[in-house]
């Protein structure tokens, strides 16, 4: 890592515990108030209606929005070492592609 700029204090180190079990998602739900961002992480397995939330992360808009350029930043870097991450195009929502995978009852003629 580059030494941080002669302005900026160090960042701080992470320390992951060693029992941290990782978890994968594939759907979030976001919420707010005006203090606050709530992200529900969850799984949706295939031919299930009911995604099970595995985590819930809160902090404060200042930090999504900062987070939210971190992911941007990231996803270029990543695109830019292993090619564009295609969405798929369709007259649905972003909500719709989400939350309704190709295949599903809502989306039937996608498979």
């Amino acid at each position: 890592m580059a030494d941080p700029k002669p302005n900026q204090p160090p960042r701080p180190q992470l320390v992951i515990s060693p029992d941290l079990e990782p978890v994968y998602t594939n759907v979030v739900r976001i919420a707010h108030s005006p203090a606050e961002m709530v992200f529900d992480f969850g799984r949706l397995l295939p031919g299930e209606k009911t995604a099970h939330v595995k985590a819930r992360v809160m902090m404060s808009p200042i930090s999504a929005k900062l987070l939210q350029r971190a992911l941007a930043e990231n996803l270029a870097k990543y695109e830019k070492n292993f090619g564009e991450i295609k969405i798929p195009a369709g007259g649905s929502s972003l909500a719709d592609q989400l939350f309704n995978p190709p295949g599903t009852p809502e989306n039937p003629d996608e498979d």
